[in-house]
């Protein structure tokens, strides 16, 4: 890997932000250059929210990815109509199918459909979507590992969360498997 520019996009309350949170700070834990840049609508909870995660083997010279996005993981329509285009040739789109049942346009891209809500409820947790979308985007990329991830979510969330780390796994990994 040299660098992924990642952007995370969805609803607020959709755990966009916590995404790219876990991934900034799993690729810290593994020594590379890191940046995160979030990014909300005027409301919070229901409204826009998006983030830019730039994880490098290089120092990161910008947080802002505008059109060269290597991935784009996308929990909602609106998302998907405002950040497709902002993918570069050959990059990757991961699409909530769940909520999203409009295909990508694009034909220059690697596209995964992954029902992230669906494979929530199985997991019997609807709020780990983002998690699942996190591990089909682990998969996809090898952006950083699994493990580093779970060390991320014990530092990001503390103590009181760490019983939630068998769930996350267990959600990083349902995302991983659902990847083609």
């Amino acid at each position: 890997m040299s660098t992924a520019r990642v952007i995370c996009a969805g609803f607020g309350g959709q755990g966009v932000m916590s995404m790219g949170q876990l991934l900034t700070y799993a690729g810290m834990l593994e020594g590379k250059e890191v940046s995160w840049l979030p990014s909300y609508g005027p409301e919070m909870r229901g409204g826009t929210a998006n983030c830019a995660v730039t994880v490098s083997d290089q120092p990161v010279g910008s947080p802002l990815i505008t059109d060269d996005a290597t991935c784009a993981i996308i929990m909602n329509l609106p998302s998907l109509d405002k950040f497709e285009k902002d993918v570069v040739p050959g990059g990757k789109i991961l699409i909530n199918s769940s909520l999203i049942d409009q295909k990508v346009k694009r034909t220059d891209v690697d596209v995964h459909y992954i029902p992230a809500n669906d494979l929530a409820t199985e997991l019997g947790n609807p709020k780990v979507a983002n998690m699942i979308m996190l591990g089909a985007y682990l998969k996809a990329s090898e952006t950083v590992d699994i493990e580093s991830v779970l060390d991320a979510f014990k530092k990001v969330f503390g103590p009181r969360k760490e019983k939630f780390v068998p769930l996350n796994r267990s959600a990083l990994q349902k995302g991983a498997d659902a990847v083609k």
